[in-house]
């Protein structure tokens, strides 16, 4: 019988790869990575994204863009088979969302912020944040 998984979301996870291994993933894989930069035995997060349809490819594309040389490693991320595209989407934007003011990772994420965090029955004001009467809501 098969065994089930501890995770909703994320079925494999690959941390603090070196990106030469990139073509050991396989190619249908879906989901969350962050490109990362090592320094000594520390890394840190250059970009964060997603890919609805093949890490291979896009791990491989910025091999060759603008943040080629900007990182050393990658995390991944891999969804169930049953997770959308939608929720890809919402995964990272959670991702991007907590990184939108570091210094070093928001330089090279154009997309700062997940929309529908803005959305003021998802958002709680700032004012709020700190009442868990606001949270139970």
């Amino acid at each position: 019988m098969p065994e089930t998984s501890k995770c909703r979301f994320v079925k494999h996870i690959a941390e603090f790869v070196p990106w030469k291994f990139i073509k050991c993933i396989p190619s249908d894989t879906r989901g969350i990575y962050a490109l990362l930069d090592k320094h000594g035995g520390r890394f840190d997060v250059v970009y964060v994204g997603k890919t609805n349809y093949g890490m291979v490819s896009r791990l491989g594309r910025h091999r060759r863009d603008w943040l080629k040389s900007k990182w050393t490693h990658f995390t991944i991320f891999e969804v169930h088979d049953n997770i959308t595209d939608e929720e890809i989407g919402e995964l990272e934007g959670l991702f991007r969302h907590m990184y939108r003011k570091d210094s070093k990772t928001n330089k090279h994420n154009s997309q700062l912020r997940h929309i529908p965090f803005l959305d003021p029955n998802v958002r709680l004001p700032e004012k709020k944040q700190r009442s868990k009467s606001a949270w139970s809501k």
